[in-house]
């Protein structure tokens, strides 16, 4: 954890006050103590959230959750932590997990590089997941990209050895760029045998998202990371 990350007032996300639906509004005032996580600096005890002992997987920034969802009915042996700062996709994701009778499921409507920092212990997560995030396409806004250095470095010290972080963008840059800041990091082993972009694994469902952008001509391109020994 660096001091800088704890200190950052840069945010990687613009707060845009969408419109909740009843159902979302309903969702976030009802389930939000059967679903909602607040982490109030501290770092949460994991297996008391869920009640079991399993490996946890955090997503970063999961949008209106059709994806998630899908990976928490998919992997009902794995424990998901998704965090939104878009009260709509939380609202709406309970909801679902709710009518999906899922358990494995817990969401966070925080800053995500906050939760890291400060609401997880060491080498307590076995995944992490950032699909899609914003690219801040101008040059005078990469500085808000979520995946920076630093960033990279607290990632580290969150996931276990032999864990993993899986990232997907359809912005070609952004996905060169951290395929080079990934590369600096010594914890982190790259899982392309060409050190760039491994093919989609079967894990992560097709978003509307992609689907749109495939149909616009946009390529995918899918970053697998393993956690190893630094030393």
């Amino acid at each position: 954890m660096t001091e800088d990350i704890k200190k950052r007032t840069i945010r990687s996300f613009v707060l845009r006050p969408g419109r909740m639906t009843n159902a979302q509004n309903r969702a976030y005032q009802t389930l939000w103590n059967e679903y909602g996580l607040v982490y109030n600096h501290r770092s949460l005890d994991l297996q008391k959230v869920f009640g079991r002992q399993a490996p946890v997987v955090f997503e970063i920034g999961f949008g209106m959750g059709d994806s998630l969802l899908r990976q928490t009915i998919n992997e009902p042996n794995f424990d998901f932590i998704g965090v939104e700062v878009h009260k709509p996709g939380v609202g709406r994701l309970m909801n679902e997990a709710k009518k999906a009778g899922v358990t494995n499921l817990r969401v966070i409507c925080e800053d995500a590089v906050e939760v890291l920092s400060g609401g997880l212990g060491p080498q307590s997560l076995d995944g992490v997941q950032i699909y899609f995030p914003d690219p801040w396409h101008k040059k005078r806004h990469h500085k808000r990209r979520i995946v920076q250095p630093d960033f990279i470095s607290v990632l580290a010290s969150c996931v276990r050895l032999g864990g993993f972080c899986h990232l997907a963008t359809d912005w070609a840059p952004y996905a060169e760029s951290m395929v080079e800041m990934f590369s600096q990091n010594a914890a982190w082993q790259n899982m392309s045998e060409a050190g760039d972009f491994v093919m989609r694994p079967e894990r992560r469902p097709i978003t509307k998202f992609e689907t749109r952008g495939e149909r616009m001509g946009h390529d995918v391109f899918d970053l697998l990371y393993h956690r190893q020994a630094s030393d």
